[in-house]
């Protein structure tokens, strides 16, 4: 049974090998979504159970939430080397300082174990092992005897890493191949396995296990798919970006924008009880999505606090580089501190959520008029 890139990295974190922060995502929607909750450059990654997808185009980078949005657009529904992509692991981006390859299979021949290494990693594994296969380190460990630490270290010490990793290196291999042993497994392979400033990661993982051992294994098929979505984003048409606090006060604020002759782009719900970094979350999504050209932001504070509102609203507009303008309706749970905290931040403001539907309207007929 082979088993999905996320699915293999969560076995390999449990046995102790440390990975990337990942969630994965089942459309672009919801890797917008993901990749503005970690606020960091990311990889996007198709999850498919062939190799190769690298060089196929199907691992591509987003700087943030609305490139993001682009990226996962493009892969899900495609087909990676004959493999239809149906969900995407959206991941930090990581600082690589080198690559290396760590592999651990049966070798029938030999009727044992072989643990494959090499001190050059990533895409080009294949080729190296047909023009260098000297620079490709075997080891044959018996089955019968208890694999140990130090014979992990030993072939650290053969891939000819920097002595200050070789320690590290061997942890890395031993792990590896305790979970191979662990969980019956025909293949568990991390290519790359990178050096980053936090040390050595699995930036990639393959894990294929003997179907006939698998009722040994029931966690296997309990892993947990997916990190839930911080809001509900929906793409339209549009032009103009609806955030509501509460589906149904979104819905009513795409209904205004429609009345006074606008066009919404997204329904982006931040729920009843939404936060400052809620606020500043599903901003950062619609402000880098290209067709966004106003923002209609629509709070009745509630659960929801206009206070937070309104410092989350301060914090997005501070940290976007986005040229786009925000009109913003708010009023409830301490309006008074929230519309002062907009004021002090010269961010104007409406209480009534059809002049700010109106308003965010003219604006963005304004600006199609002067583009």
């Amino acid at each position: 049974m082979k088993f999905f890139e996320y699915m293999a990295k969560r076995i390999f974190n449990e046995e102790g090998i440390p990975i990337l922060e990942g969630h994965v995502a089942n459309s672009a929607e919801e890797a917008t979504s993901i990749a503005s909750d970690m606020g960091v450059p990311v990889a996007i990654k198709s999850q498919v159970l062939v190799g190769g997808r690298g060089k196929a185009g199907g691992i591509k980078f987003a700087d943030n939430p609305g490139e993001a949005y682009k990226v996962a657009d493009s892969l899900i529904g495609t087909t990676i080397n004959g493999e239809r992509v149906h969900q995407l692991l959206i991941e930090k981006k990581a600082n690589i300082i080198k690559e290396f390859f760590l592999s651990i299979s049966i070798d029938r021949a030999n009727k044992r174990p072989v643990i494959m290494v090499s001190n050059e990693g990533g895409v080009e594994i294949e080729n190296l092992a047909k023009t260098n296969p000297e620079k490709i380190i075997k080891y044959h460990p018996n089955p019968l005897i208890e694999f140990l630490p130090y014979e992990a270290r030993e072939i650290a010490r053969k891939m000819g890493v920097p002595s200050n990793l070789i320690s590290q290196m061997g942890d890395v291999i031993y792990k590896l191949y305790k979970l191979f042993e662990k969980y019956d497994a025909e293949t568990a392979e991390i290519n790359p396995l990178v050096l980053t400033d936090e040390g050595l990661i699995a930036a990639d993982a393959k894990f294929v296990v003997e179907n006939d051992s698998l009722y040994r294994h029931p966690e296997l098929v309990k892993l947990a798919r997916y990190k839930k979505k911080a809001v509900d984003f929906v793409k339209l048409d549009g032009d103009i970006a609806v955030i509501g606090n509460g589906a149904g006060l979104t819905l009513t604020g795409m209904d205004m924008i429609k009345f006074h002759g606008g066009e919404p782009a997204t329904f982006l719900d931040i729920g009843g009880g939404a936060s400052e970094e809620s606020i500043k979350k599903s901003l950062n999504i619609v402000l880098n999505y290209e067709p966004v050209k106003v923002v209609f932001l629509n709070v009745l504070g509630g659960i929801t606090k206009a206070d937070d509102v309104a410092h989350g609203v301060v914090d997005a507009i501070r940290e976007s580089k986005s040229l786009v303008s925000i009109v913003i309706r708010l009023t409830g749970t301490n309006e008074e501190e929230g519309q002062r905290i907009l004021e002090e931040a010269g961010i104007p403001y409406e209480i009534s959520m059809e002049k700010a539907a109106k308003k965010a309207v003219e604006l963005c007929n304004k600006i199609k008029a002067e583009e």
